[in-house]
């Protein structure tokens, strides 16, 4: 799917938490400037459907919607303009709803049974959460052995220190993280450093595809 696209073409999925949905379109401004064009606002907070529906409609910033754990919440995330799903399990009923939405979908799968269910649901993208947990980088090769057509994006324990690790992988298309959009750095609503940590992490991601 082109929403897909916009991911790999990215490189980086930064996962946003606000507690005020105001914050929504600063943010999203700060990083369309740094250069990432992609945000995946939690449904940790009440205030997701709203910061999801502030940044919508922008031509310039691809919204989806994180943490999401039930079709209930599918549907909520699709009625605020959500474009993409990422959920940190997999759930077949889910995933079938999100489908039944037209919206992409990344589950996250970590073990092979998992990865399989996938595949038999029509997917060939999955979140690898929490990648540190789960076995990181050498867990993410060793599974691209019988899932050669398999995507991953990592997300959870992946920072500017150790991105190289994960998007050297020739299987992970997209790595997701949230050093660039702590909530810390924005609390005085100032988002430069938002900005700023994004240009580092655009360039950093390019030079370690590039080299790959």
């Amino acid at each position: 799917m082109a929403v897909l696209d916009t991911m790999v073409e990215a490189l980086l999925v930064p996962v946003v938490v606000l507690e005020d949905p105001a914050d929504a379109v600063p943010l999203g401004d700060a990083l369309v400037a740094g250069g990432i064009p992609v945000a995946e606002v939690t449904f940790r907070t009440a205030a997701a459907p709203d910061a999801i529906k502030a940044l919508a409609g922008r031509d310039d910033l691809l919204v989806g919607a994180g943490t999401v754990i039930s079709a209930e919440q599918v549907d909520r995330a699709v009625d605020a303009g959500a474009r993409f799903i990422v959920s940190p399990g997999l759930l077949p009923e889910v995933v079938r709803r999100a489908q039944e939405h037209d919206v992409a979908i990344v589950p996250g799968a970590v073990t092979p049974s998992e990865i399989m269910t996938a595949l038999s649901l029509g997917l060939d993208t999955v979140k690898f959460f929490p990648a540190n947990v789960y076995g990181g980088p050498s867990a993410i090769k060793a599974l691209g052995a019988p899932f050669g057509q398999v995507r991953f994006v990592p997300t959870g324990g992946v920072s500017a220190e150790n991105l190289d690790t994960y998007l050297s992988l020739p299987n992970v298309i997209a790595a997701g993280g949230s050093w660039m959009v702590k909530p810390s750095l924005f609390a005085d609503g100032d988002f430069t450093a938002v900005t700023e940590l994004s240009k580092a992490a655009v360039a950093a991601a390019r030079k370690i595809k590039e080299n790959a």
